[in-house]
């Protein structure tokens, strides 16, 4: 049998392989698709964004309807089936999965799919369940899995990695979450609201450090007072089972404690998926993490071989930015351009309720750069809107240039945070000035105003204002 070539081999099948695969369609190169593991679609549809925010947006629904704060109105959960959630859940990723992904690549006619492992045996060459391809160009978007941390005894108990824990129909009484983070805080809460108990331990003392301190605290003290134990500062040690039960033990302030419950979800991170790849036969190399190394291009240690996504080194992981760097990277593979992104203006968010978002610069990066921060912190009691709806424990912190007024970064705590948090990318990608915002005339009233409350806290005292100054 001879050997297939193509123009470009794309290793993966989730965000950024489609995008990647969409631009190679677009420019007419002959490519082939290669993906094993998760479905088509990868982890945004199929155990990420899509599953994971359908069961948040369910728990807020029951968490709403008990905590309006409207006089007069009582409404009341009479009946929660767990079971037929995650399967509404379920059918939902199914149903995505075929119209976005599946019929997409259908409709691709320069794209050739299949089911395979994919390893290198040299630069140009892979081979894929004993059959070989060549290609001019590959990118990898093989994505990652859950990290196992080195808790002895854990593999012994069982886990849930949030795979599982987006599929099981069992809800589980008690639920300890090992790690804080975007995927431990959004797993803790929805569960939380279906009526599990949660523990968090985390091992820094923040449930997320890149954000900003003040914010991280109070989102600390919402998910407490929802009834969530979040420890921090902990080093697990160790686990067991005794009975139906899986325990914990866990290092804190010096002292040895031990927590148990029906489950325990690990939320600890991500390892790229580089191991099986053979990336060492490619010339390709990975860091300390096993990521793969790429130039702002995109480009590995191997000139025709460009990566994408989780699997790699860049500094920001997320579905939007791996669907960007797919096409940014097929360009640069295909027509030699030199595209890249500028991670500064990339927005974050993670969807707890209150969502908490971010972008640009915090204070303290700001003052590492600079050696001084401008900053101003308003609370969401200061935005009209929050009152209409009873949402006033947010809070909004915009950080300035102490010289020029360039808005450097802006970090959001509250509903809709990352709807609002788009907006702010523009202030930041653009690098408008304070004084833009101050000038502008936002819809009143809607939480966006809040982005306009805080930059005139530079200089004004909002309590003193009127509603639409």
């Amino acid at each position: 049998m001879s050997m297939q070539v193509f123009d470009l081999i794309i290793v993966g099948g989730g965000a950024g392989a489609f995008a990647a695969a969409i631009k190679a369609n677009e420019l007419g190169a002959k490519t082939l698709m290669v993906n094993k593991g998760l479905p088509l679609g990868g982890t945004c549809v199929n155990v990420g964004c899509v599953p994971s925010k359908t069961l948040l947006w369910a728990g807020e629904v029951m968490h709403l309807a008990k905590n309006h704060s409207i006089p007069g109105v009582n409404i009341e959960v009479k009946d929660f089936d767990f079971s037929q959630v995650v399967q509404h859940e379920l059918d939902l990723v199914a149903k995505l999965r075929t119209e976005k992904y599946e019929k997409v690549l259908n409709g691709l006619e320069n794209i050739a799919h299949i089911e395979g492992k994919a390893a290198f045996v040299s630069p140009n060459e892979i081979e894929v369940d004993g059959q070989k391809f060549q290609a001019k160009k590959f990118i990898i978007a093989a994505g990652s899995t859950a990290t196992v941390p080195p808790i002895d005894g854990i593999k012994k108990v069982g886990y849930l990695t949030h795979i599982e824990a987006l599929q099981i129909k069992k809800q589980p009484k008690e639920l300890i979450v090992v790690g804080a983070g975007p995927l431990g805080l959004e797993f803790a809460q929805m569960y939380s609201r279906f009526g599990t108990k949660v523990t968090i331990l985390q091992r820094s003392d923040s449930i997320f450090p890149p954000a900003e301190r003040e914010l991280t605290d109070k989102l600390t003290e919402i998910l407490t007072n929802e009834g969530i134990i979040i420890r921090t500062g902990v080093q697990v040690q160790s686990a067991r089972r005794e009975g139906d039960k899986k325990i914990l033990t866990y290092i804190v302030d010096d002292k040895q404690e031990e927590v148990s419950a029906d489950e325990i979800l690990l939320a600890t991170g991500k390892t790229p998926n580089t191991e099986r790849l053979a990336l060492d036969k490619a010339d390709v190399e990975v860091d300390e993490k096993q990521a793969i190394k790429v130039s702002p291009g995109f480009q590995s240690s191997q000139a025709n071989i460009f990566a994408v996504g989780d699997v790699t080194n860049l500094l920001i992981r997320q579905e939007p930015t791996a669907g960007r760097e797919g096409t940014l990277a097929a360009e640069n593979a295909l027509k030699n351009a030199q595209n890249s992104i500028d991670y500064h203006s990339v927005p974050w968010t993670i969807f707890t309720d209150p969502q908490l978002a971010g972008v640009g610069l915090t204070e303290e990066q700001e003052i590492k750069q600079i050696g001084s921060c401008l900053c101003r912190t308003v609370s969401f009691a200061d935005v009209p809107k929050a009152h209409i709806i009873g949402r006033t424990e947010g809070l909004i912190k915009m950080i300035i240039h102490p010289e020029t007024k360039v808005i450097l970064g802006v970090h959001i705590l509250s509903p809709n945070a990352g709807d609002l948090v788009a907006q702010a990318m523009w202030l930041v990608k653009n690098k408008n000035t304070v004084d833009d915002v101050v000038s502008s005339l936002p819809m009143f009233p809607t939480l966006s105003e809040a982005l306009k409350i805080v930059a005139l806290s530079f200089t004004k005292d909002i309590s003193k204002l009127s509603c639409c100054v």
